[in-house]
Order: C-alpha cells, then sequence, then structure tokens
C-alpha cells in the first residue's frame, strides 16, 4: 500500500450540513473538496434521493454551497462565490428551481453573507450580513475596544445586521440596525423573529435575545447574562428554545438547553452535565456548517451532545428526560429532521464524512464519495486506552500507527482549545503520520470538551494538571504498547495545544522533536494582541496585566525557554489574530537568543485556521515542513 502524502489530502470530501425536502423523500448538500492546481476548494450543490440512494450533481458553479429547502419543496436555496476572484471578499445568494432550469442570483454582496434561512411561507429568505461604515482614507481611526478578528481582518467599522429578500421582487430590506452584531436568527411559523445579538463593546460574548413580533416591535427577552449560540422556535410560535450558558464556570461553561415561554426569561431544562456542541478536532469537515445546531420538530427539541471521544444526537421533549438518538464510536457532523426521518452527515477517527439517514431506528449509509480514497490509502483505526491519573481522575486517549513491530518513532500531538476533544473524528494529519511510520499518541486531558465542567475547567492552571496528565498518558501509553519507542518521541500541537508544546519543551527533555503551531509564548502579549485576548486571559490565566501582571509572566513558556533543549520548529500563519505574529516571533527570538536549534516558518494571507480551511498548497506546506522535522529529529 503507497503511502500518504500530504497533496492526498486533495482526494478527501467534506459535506456540508445537510436540508431534508418538506416531504423528507430527498436531501440537498454541498461537496466540498480542495483543488491545488488552483489552489482553491471546489464545492457544488448535491441532491440525493433517499430511497434509492442516488446522488446527482445539482449545480455546476464550483463555488456554490450551503443550500437549504425551500418550505414548500419548490425550490433550494444555496450560497456562492460564483464571479468573485481569489481574494475578494463578497457573496451572492442564488435560488434554483428543484424542477430545473438556471439558478438566479437574488443578492450579491461584498461581505459575507451568513445563516440565510427561507421564511415559513417560502415567500422570502432571510440572512445576516455585514455593513460597513465607510471611511475617507486608508488610515484607520479606532474608538472600539476589539477592533479586529480572525478570519475577518479589521471589524472596527463593521456591524453584522439581518436582512431579507422577497424571492419574487429581489428587494432586501435590512431588519436590524445599531450598534451591535446580530449573531443568530429564527423565523416562527407566525412570522415573529427571534434573533441573538451582541452589544456590549467589552463583553462581545454576551448575547442577547430579541423578538421582533409581527407588528415589528422589539422585545428584549434576556437580561445580558448569557452566552447563546443557537435557536429556535416550537411548531405554534410560542416558545424558543435556545442553546447557551450563563457562564458558572466562566469560558469552562457548558452550553446546554433552555426554554423561553411566551417572550419570558430563559428556564434551564438540562439536566445532563455535557456541553451540547460538536466540538470534536477534524482537519477535513466542511465549514459549511458550525458545530451548534438545535431543531424543534414533532415536539422534540434535537441537539448535539460532547460524549468523552465523540459527538452523539441526542432529543428530548420539554418535561421529560434526554434520549439518544444517534450514539457510539462517532461525531454527528450536521444533521436535519422531518418527522420521524433524520438525514445525518457522521464520521469517525478512519472513515472521513459520508451521509446517512436514520427511520424508524434504523440506519442507512445514502453516500461514497469517500470509498475510493479510503480504499486506496488504507486509513487506520487507533487504539483506545485510559487510564487513572495520579489524582485518581480517568483520562482517555488514543494511538494510532501502522507499523506495530520493533520500535516506532511517536508523536505527542496535543488539541487546541482547550475546551475541544480528541476522539471519534477523523484527522488526515495523524493518517499522515501514522502511514509514514510514526505513531501518534493523543488524549483528552484536564480542560478538554466532552466530559464534565468540573473536568474542562482549568481556569487559572495552565501548565499545571493538564500538562500531568499528559506526560501521565505518555508513560502509559509507553507501558502498554511495547511497540512505541520512548528514545524517539515528538511533541506538536496547535493554538492552546501550541501553548502547551511550548510548556512541555520548556519543563522536560524527553522528548526529540516539537513543532509548535499558531501558539502563544506569553499571557501578556497574548492579552494585548489577541482578537479576544483580555476577556479571554483574564478568565483563564486568572490575571490581567496591572493586578497580577507576575501570574502572565509566571504562566508564559517563553519564561522557561532558557530550560529548552528540544529542536524546535514554530509554525505560524501572518494574518492570526486569535494568536497574533507576535507569539511566534518572540518565542523563535528567544530560542536563538540562548543557541537553541530553532526553525520559524511563516504562511502570508492566512489566519488561525490554516491547517483546517487555509489554502489548499499552504495546507500541504504545511503538512510538508512538520514531516521534514520529524524525519530530522526522530
Amino acid at each position: 500500500m503507497a503511502k500518504i502524502k500530504p497533496e492526498d489530502i486533495e482526494r478527501i470530501y467534506s459535506i456540508s450540513e445537510p436540508s431534508l425536502s418538506p416531504d423528507g423523500k430527498l436531501v440537498a448538500i454541498s461537496l466540498k473538496k480542495p483543488n491545488i492546481k488552483e489552489d482553491v476548494y471546489d464545492t457544488d450543490v448535491w441532491v440525493v434521493d433517499v430511497e434509492s440512494s442516488k446522488a446527482r450533481k445539482f449545480t455546476s458553479g464550483r463555488r456554490d454551497y450551503n443550500p437549504k429547502w425551500s418550505p414548500d419543496g419548490k425550490m433550494i436555496l444555496f450560497l456562492s462565490r460564483r464571479g468573485f476572484q481569489k481574494e475578494e471578499k463578497g457573496t451572492s445568494l442564488y435560488i434554483i428551481s428543484y424542477e430545473g432550469g438556471e439558478a438566479v442570483e437574488l443578492v450579491r454582496r461584498d461581505t459575507r453573507i451568513e445563516k440565510a434561512e427561507w421564511s415559513p411561507d417560502s415567500k422570502k429568505i432571510y440572512f445576516i450580513s455585514s455593513v460597513r461604515k465607510k471611511e475617507k482614507s486608508d488610515v484607520r481611526v479606532i474608538r472600539r475596544a476589539y477592533f479586529w478578528f480572525n478570519g475577518e481582518g479589521f471589524t472596527y467599522n463593521i456591524r453584522k445586521h439581518l436582512f431579507s429578500v422577497d424571492v419574487s421582487s429581489g428587494e432586501v430590506r435590512q431588519i436590524t440596525r445599531g450598534e451591535f452584531d446580530v449573531k443568530n436568527f429564527s423565523v416562527a411559523r407566525d412570522g415573529k423573529i427571534a434573533y441573538t445579538a451582541s452589544k456590549f463593546e467589552l463583553k462581545p460574548y454576551i448575547s442577547d435575545l430579541f423578538v421582533i413580533d409581527r407588528k415589528g416591535n422589539t422585545k428584549k427577552i434576556t437580561n445580558s447574562n448569557m452566552e447563546i449560540t443557537a435557536l429556535c422556535w416550537d411548531e405554534s410560535s410560542s416558545s424558543i428554545a435556545i442553546l447557551g450558558d450563563d457562564f458558572p464556570r466562566g469560558f469552562a461553561s457548558h452550553e446546554v438547553i433552555w426554554i423561553s415561554k411566551k417572550m419570558s426569561r430563559p428556564e434551564r431544562i438540562d439536566d445532563v452535565d455535557r456541553n451540547k456542541a460538536n466540538s470534536l478536532n477534524s482537519d477535513v469537515r466542511s465549514d459549511a456548517h458550525g458545530p451548534n445546531k438545535i431543531i424543534w420538530d414533532s415536539g422534540y427539541i434535537y441537539y448535539l451532545q460532547a460524549e468523552g471521544g465523540s459527538c452523539i444526537l441526542c432529543r428530548r421533549k420539554v418535561n421529560s428526560r434526554q434520549e439518544v438518538v444517534l450514539g457510539g464510536e462517532r461525531s454527528v457532523e450536521g444533521y436535519d429532521v422531518v418527522g420521524k426521518r433524520i438525514c445525518f452527515v457522521s464520521m469517525n477517527s478512519y472513515e472521513p464524512e459520508e451521509l446517512f439517514v436514520m427511520d424508524e431506528g434504523k440506519e442507512r449509509k445514502l453516500t461514497s464519495f469517500n470509498e475510493g480514497v479510503k480504499n486506496a490509502l488504507s486509513f487506520t483505526k487507533p487504539e483506545h486506552f485510559e487510564f487513572k491519573a495520579s489524582d485518581g481522575e480517568r483520562v482517555e486517549g488514543w494511538v494510532l500507527s501502522q507499523k506495530k513491530e520493533g520500535k516506532v518513532p511517536a508523536i505527542l500531538y496535543i488539541h487546541g482549545g482547550p475546551k475541544t476533544s480528541f476522539g471519534n473524528s477523523f484527522v488526515f494529519e495523524f493518517q499522515l503520520y501514522a502511514s509514514n511510520g510514526y505513531a501518534v499518541i493523543y488524549t483528552n486531558p484536564r480542560g478538554s470538551d466532552g466530559y464534565t465542567e468540573e473536568f474542562a475547567d482549568i481556569r487559572g492552571k495552565y501548565g499545571k494538571r493538564d500538562y500531568m496528565d499528559l506526560m501521565e498518558a505518555v508513560d502509559f501509553a509507553l507501558s502498554k504498547f511495547d511497540f512505541l519507542d520512548a528514545n524517539r518521541l515528538g511533541v506538536a500541537g496547535g493554538s492552546y495545544g501550541g501553548f502547551m508544546t511550548n510548556w512541555v519543551v520548556g519543563h522536560t527533555d524527553r522528548f526529540k522533536a516539537a513543532v509548535t503551531d499558531r501558539s502563544i509564548a506569553s499571557w501578556l502579549s497574548m492579552w494585548g494582541t489577541s482578537d479576544i485576548g483580555p476577556y479571554f486571559t483574564e478568565d483563564q490565566i486568572a490575571a490581567d496585566p496591572w493586578d497580577n501582571w507576575a501570574k502572565l509572566v509566571q504562566d508564559s513558556p517563553l519564561l522557561y525557554a532558557k530550560n529548552v533543549k528540544t529542536p524546535v520548529m514554530i509554525i505560524h500563519s501572518l494574518e492570526d489574530y486569535r494568536c497574533w505574529q507576535a507569539e511566534a516571533f518572540q518565542f523563535y527570538t528567544a530560542l536563538k537568543q540562548l543557541g537553541k536549534e530553532a526553525e520559524l516558518v511563516l504562511f502570508p494571507n492566512e489566519n488561525h485556521d490554516l491547517s483546517r480551511s487555509g489554502k489548499p498548497r499552504h495546507r500541504v506546506e504545511r503538512l510538508q515542513s512538520y514531516m521534514r522535522w520529524f524525519e530530522k529529529f526522530l
């Protein structure tokens, strides 16, 4: 079997969130694949017949994505980048008749269109888009506290608002106005509109719930003390279900289910101590669907739930206990519900995304888009392990390796977040390493999602219990899997995982090579340069520059650069506003100044999401850099 190459990422398809037709017989998706030659992503709308499993390509614009079926079953809307240059910002909204014919462009904007949804009567389409204040020159005069955002650039002169477009006339109307950002919305069957918005300059993570009644009057429902990520109306247009939290453990808090009855303050109905989100890491999922979605259908509220190394689909009635609809060792990526039929996209640790249907409790696979690459490249299923940490807590992990005889060099890979997780989701990067003779050790230490809020809460304790969990996981893996070579260990990670990689090499010399990606070197600079710096740092590190600057220094990997003996490759994107380039520069400079072996690899025109959605050629070159470093030292 041929070894997997970085370029093979081009062979893997990812699938958008599915949209079922109102009769449940057809499902619309978009199919996405990297195109290395043109350095873009090809994506088109497909329609799959649920009964026959026959899939047909429905558009051929090569830039069409996120389709949604109209409630009357006659039309499909989709977003598109048709006609836009590669570096040009902007989105179009199209509709196309299911009976055939050409797609019609309803809206074309020079900013991103997000979350397009049909009105219940199929006469309008609602969407969120940016409104930009025009500036007189190229000099930026900034007065807002948070002035840029990863993946979007400078945002100090931008607000996101709710719009509608009339399907017949093409008339576009801006529904909300003001100094706030609309984040999500839901349209009731009787025409009321619920939306969430953030208006607090110093606390942009706070969202409030608003309702616009049929007369156009707006009522604020919440009390400016919550984070709300998803919402939906019930079928009677009287209650709203939301996913969110009121920060009982800061940003370690789980998103849970709340109900607002007759536009009253939301009440929590969730009694399960798990996060209602898909926080599993994968580098081959579609970006057309997000981690949070909630549907209210036939009396049931449906939602995703993080469960250890899996993401499952659950449901509940308002006054009943939770039911697991789709469990098992997998990651449910997106779903739609019509009556008793559930259509969903799923992956696991050794199989990329495919589309499935569940009828009356029976699952059936509908597509085989990735069957060819799966057979050709022989993806490997990891071995699960679980151990008792030194404080008695159970910690999960996995080892992925194709070679299990002799001694195999191993890479400890640390996830970002920290409140994300590894497990039963497909990571092409891990398969690449395994195919080329490495083992990958990956685990969910304290701070990870998928477990209790207490497990996720490492506020003020970065580099403490999480570091111990990681080192104890390596020790356990070495004792359990005798093919792992204790003398050839590498360590790598991105974002929080990059912070931990920097921390690890400053506190132990057991690793012979390290790659730190989009990392954090100093909490002082992170506080002042990141798009989320002040509020994230104050919450997670429990310090700020004036009341406890010493803790910011003490908890920073930069302080321990003198201890580093491991050769370190530092990878960073030059438009990463989450972990600004200063993090890479100062850690690299410190290592070189101290005579350490280090290399700095910088990617222009890329942001914090390079490994997941960066330009295809850059994604390949990033993987080649990792492979070159590990080959040299392991």
